[in-house]
């Protein structure tokens, strides 16, 4: 035990010397060190922690961790154009006073017979979804879109029996980890080229690389850059013409004006529904969906849950439960497909209450109205000496890669000189593909008004003549 002055914390249960005593007596050592005996010593940290004095007040702690918080910049008081998975789009109101019913945010795990409620909302998400993707079969949210996109691949290696998967160079450098995490133990991932120009994939690579071992290929529309895929029927068909499986990811909310993945060919779609009434959070906010055709052989590789809809013993009266729960690691433990944990579903919760609110209509318009705000601004930006936006020749949606190769200057300080404006420019590509050089990933939503994206260009501008 350490040799210093017990401290004694009245906002921390059990911090009293005496009762820690007591506890380490009741479970049989002597003192902490015991409890990390099996960490090996050259993983130990050795030196002093940087740690302010004690502060022995709850009051003294908040205010103090409040100074610290109050360090942060946010999106009220700047003007956001970063995206790149996580995207600022507008909540409405109702999102958050639906999520935090008591019913719906304490609702952690529970059964039929008692937690109607919950299965009914997300039978209700699903079908919205479900309706939106053109797609029968949807499940409740998994953590974010790169398990998605890991657990669609499984269940494209499962229903293949085969060990390779093929997926496009420019997803996601984050979700790539993930995916190639839970492929690891048992596929082979590949990457298949895109045109350098238009960021489209290259039908010959990937004509090239596939093969009877191939269980599917993976590819995003619009992609992690922000370009359109226009060439999805032809993909699909290579694809297919190898009894493979199509793999799309897709932003839900582009579907207002896009054509589904199922209508090019995919077999298997997924992607992350934050950006339907859900708040950016550090570490939150994201929540994977997956979904397929009502045919037996996909729904019974989903290692997460469905819910459905069935007649009860009561007249007229309806019930909502779990579709095929013996597929799951909830009744099969460790003899599971693929374990499931704790699941996004207020996250799903919150998307049926979004997509219910927008309808058709809604989403159409939504759609409509980024793509109008990201042309002006790709048209807008172009027009600064030195500058490149888009560097790809292809149709975008919301988000594209403005290139600053051709300026004196690197991302980093170009996003330095707009933080001083109040400016979060764009993501710095720089390390993620490296081929790029000096650009950055904008994103524009319908947060953006024409004078947040007229004041950018003025920042920009400015930053050129400094």
């Amino acid at each position: 035990m350490s040799d210093k002055k017990e401290i004694v914390y009245p906002y921390i249960p059990n911090s009293v010397p005496r009762i820690k005593a007591e506890i380490l007596h009741e479970i049989g050592v002597k003192d902490i060190e015991e409890l990390y005996e099996d960490i090996p010593n050259h993983l130990r940290f050795k030196g002093e922690m940087n740690l302010p004095d004690p502060l022995l007040s709850e009051y003294a702690l908040k205010k103090h961790m409040v100074q610290i918080l109050s360090r942060n910049q946010t999106c009220q008081e700047n003007i956001n154009f970063l995206g790149g998975g996580c995207w600022q789009h507008y909540v409405p109101a109702i999102c958050d006073e639906i999520n935090h019913r008591s019913e719906f945010l304490t609702a952690y795990a529970g059964e039929p017979y008692e937690d109607h409620g919950r299965f009914h909302a997300l039978f209700e998400y699903e079908s919205m979804m479900g309706e939106l993707l053109d797609m029968d079969v949807v499940n409740v949210p998994t953590y974010d879109w790169g398990q998605a996109a890991s657990t669609a691949i499984r269940m494209a290696e499962r229903i293949t029996d085969r060990n390779e998967i093929l997926v496009s160079n420019i997803i996601s450098p984050e979700r790539f980890l993930i995916i190639q995490n839970y492929c690891k133990p048992v596929m082979k991932v590949g990457l298949v080229k895109t045109h350098p120009k238009t960021g489209q994939i290259d039908l010959e690579d990937l004509s090239t690389q596939i093969s009877a071992k191939t269980a599917g290929f993976y590819f995003e529309n619009p992609s992690y850059l922000g370009n359109i895929e226009d060439q999805g029927e032809k993909i699909s068909k290579i694809v297919h013409d190898h009894e493979a499986i199509s793999i799309v990811g897709v932003d839900p909310i582009s579907l207002g004006i896009l054509t589904p993945p199922i209508s090019y060919g995919a077999d298997i779609v997924c992607g992350d529904i934050q950006p339907l009434g859900i708040h950016m959070q550090y570490g939150g906010g994201l929540a994977g969906f997956i979904a397929t055709r009502d045919e037996e052989h996909f729904v019974e590789e989903y290692p997460s849950r469905l819910f459905g809809i069935t007649h009860t013993t009561v007249e007229g009266e309806w019930g909502f439960g779990d579709v095929t729960y013996e597929r799951t690691s909830f009744d099969k433990r460790e003899q599971g497909k693929e374990f499931v944990g704790t699941m996004a579903a207020l996250w799903g919760i919150t998307a049926g209450v979004y997509l219910a609110l927008m309808g058709p209509q809604g989403m159409r318009e939504l759609g409509q109205l980024i793509m109008q705000k990201s042309q002006y601004a790709m048209r807008e930006i172009s027009k600064i000496d030195g500058i490149t936006a888009p560097l790809f020749h292809s149709t975008h949606f919301k988000e594209f890669i403005v290139d600053f190769n051709d300026t004196s200057k690197t991302v980093q300080e170009i996003n330095k000189f707009l933080m001083n404006k109040g400016i979060f420019g764009g993501k710095d590509l720089s390390n993620e593909f490296t081929e790029l050089g000096d650009c950055a990933l904008y994103c524009i939503t319908e947060i953006h008004t024409k004078a947040d994206i007229d004041r950018l260009v003025q920042a920009l501008t400015e930053c050129f003549r400094s």
